[in-house]
């Protein structure tokens, strides 16, 4: 299964300005089926080489740490599976979001739990990493299962663009209205929406379904 670059993550010998990506794949074997895996990548100004940041269950029962760094390339293909750009934060003011990105990862409450479903996960991590830098608008798609588990078990929350507000019971139900992220409808995991800014429909396993591009593909 191919692991290499995507080709989607600027060559830092000649994009000396920060970065910041987010990106997530299609899980391996059969949660690919339902979910997919993301992580996120920082590049300072000049910096040579990214730094990437994701949750992984591997090993977390036996004493692994969750968080894994720089396990891959900033771009690579996921176990065959080409990842979809989510945000692209670069140039002016990114250096500022990039020492954000890395206070949230230190923070993270869940640093040595795993759990597939409902969370805290891969989805949950990049969510948390979501609330804390707002100035990303992060949208993840709704095949992000465990993206609702909010932080500590609280019932109710901004989205991680803080454009809208959430209600979660531990990831297992809830509804989700935002201007980035439309109106979403969580039924043991599985979403069900609609997105209002680019029409289409969010469904399980299909993902979004519809005819104008995510907005969180948007360059930011």
């Amino acid at each position: 299964m191919r692991r290499g670059p995507s080709g989607q993550a600027p060559d830092p010998a000649t994009a000396r300005e920060p970065v910041i990506q987010v990106y997530a794949a299609r899980a391996l074997g059969w949660r690919g089926v339902f979910a997919v895996h993301p992580w996120i990548v920082v590049k300072p100004s000049g910096a040579e080489t990214y730094r990437r940041y994701e949750v992984i269950g591997w090993g977390v029962d036996a004493g692994a740490p969750a968080i894994r760094i720089d396990r891959a390339g900033p771009d690579d293909h996921w176990f065959g599976a080409r990842p979809e750009l989510l945000v692209d934060a670069r140039g002016d003011g990114v250096d500022a979001l990039v020492a954000k990105v890395e206070a949230a990862v230190a923070a993270y409450p869940y640093r040595e739990t795993y759990r597939t479903w409902p969370g805290p996960n891969s989805n949950t991590f990049i969510a948390w990493i979501g609330h804390a830098v707002p100035e990303l608008r992060l949208h993840l798609p709704p095949t992000a299962i465990g993206k609702d588990y909010l932080p500590h078990g609280a019932p109710a929350g901004l989205t991680p663009s803080h454009r809208g507000v959430q209600l979660s019971l531990l990831g297992l139900a809830g509804v989700l209205a935002g201007v980035d992220e439309g109106v979403e409808v969580n039924v043991l995991g599985l979403i069900f929406g609609l997105d209002v800014r680019a029409p289409a429909l969010k469904l399980p396993v299909a993902g979004r379904v519809g005819v104008t591009p995510s907005p969180a593909r948007e360059a930011r």
